[in-house]
Order: structure tokens, then sequence, then C-alpha cells
């Protein structure tokens, strides 16, 4: 299946929408990594390059985490499967609400095309938010409490079955920067490849 075809059959074709133009099988993926935003380069997400910018961030947390990953590829290959929850890249430092909301029905539409998910993990704030706005429609209230992630970190969090794990941003400068988030996103990661084993 191609994901951006098929978000588009879908969704409908959007001016501006980043979507992942990859051929994988749904059924092989069984958890789902949701970073915050595209990057204005396509070539620099994670589906983009092989040294894409999002990949030098994510195939060491993922390393440290315990996978023998190289490559997006990879990746996939070991059953995970990674996206941006707002479909548009940044045009200032913070992610608007409105980015939020255009992106959301590709972003529900996307969760929708893997029937074997496990474990769905929210790398940042604006995951989280997302995910919030796409599940208060069904259960009427916060699936992700409004607390800081670290409070949240040992909490078992479940939506339909699934495992949400609130954890911290994955890609762009400041994850360099902020090394206790560095590893406590490690030790979320490696929690995640655990329940997908």
């Amino acid at each position: 299946m191609n994901i951006k075809k098929e978000l588009e059959a879908k969704v409908g074709i959007a001016n501006g929408i980043h979507l992942n133009s990859i051929e994988i099988d749904p059924l092989t993926i069984k958890a789902i990594m949701i970073n915050e935003v595209v990057p204005s380069d396509p070539l620099q997400d994670f589906y983009g390059s092989t040294d894409a910018d999002y990949l030098k961030t994510t195939i060491p947390l993922l390393q440290g985490a315990g996978a023998e990953v190289h490559s997006i590829w990879d990746i996939l290959q070991m059953g995970i499967y990674i996206t941006n929850a707002v479909k548009t890249p940044k045009t200032e430092y913070a992610i608007d609400k409105g980015s939020i909301e255009n992106s959301l029905p590709y972003l529900e539409a996307e969760l929708s095309l893997f029937p074997n998910i496990k474990v769905i993990m929210l790398m940042g704030d604006v995951a989280k938010k997302a995910f919030n706005m796409i599940t208060k429609k069904s259960t009427k209230k916060n699936v992700i409490p409004s607390v800081s992630t670290y409070k949240l970190r040992n909490s078992e969090i479940y939506y339909e079955g699934i495992r949400v794990m609130p954890s911290y941003i994955m890609t762009g400068g400041n994850i360099l920067i902020e090394k206790s988030k560095v590893t406590m996103a490690t030790e979320d990661v490696a929690t995640m490849l655990e329940i997908i084993k």
C-alpha cells in the first residue's frame, strides 16, 4: 500500500500537506511513532534522503534503546512506522492549533490504516495534543492527561486496547541539548520495543 495515495483517496488532496509516499504492508506494523511536524524540506523527513536530518536523531535514539537499525527501512522491518502529527511545515517557532487541526484528518486516517498496532508513541507535546484531539471525538475527554510528560512516563495508558506512550521530541537540534530528555525518550523506546517483540 502506498501511504500517500491511500490517505489522499480517504481524505483528499490538499495544498501544502506533506504525506509519506512509501510502499508498506500495513499488517506488518506493530508500533507507530508520531513526531511533531514535517520539515520544510521533504528530503530531511524520515522517508526523504538516506542522511535526512530527522534520521540523524531518530536512528541513534532507537539504537540507544537496543534496536539494530541503520536506516528507515530497518525501522520499518522491525514493524515500526514513523509519521508526523502536523503535515505542513511550521512557519513560526511554535506550532499553532490551526496547523494541527488542518492535519488531523490525515493523521486520523493514517492511524486507521494499521490494524495490528500494539503501541503508539507520542514524541513531543504537539503529538500529544493532536492525539488527544482525535481521541476526544469518541471518548469526550483527553486520553493523555494534561500533565508533564515525565509524570506520565510510567503510567500505562490505553486507547482501544493500544498502549499509548507520551514521550519527548525525537527530531531537531534541541534533542542534542537536553540530555535528560534523550535518556528518557530512549528508555520509552526500549519499553515500546519490549511490547512489540
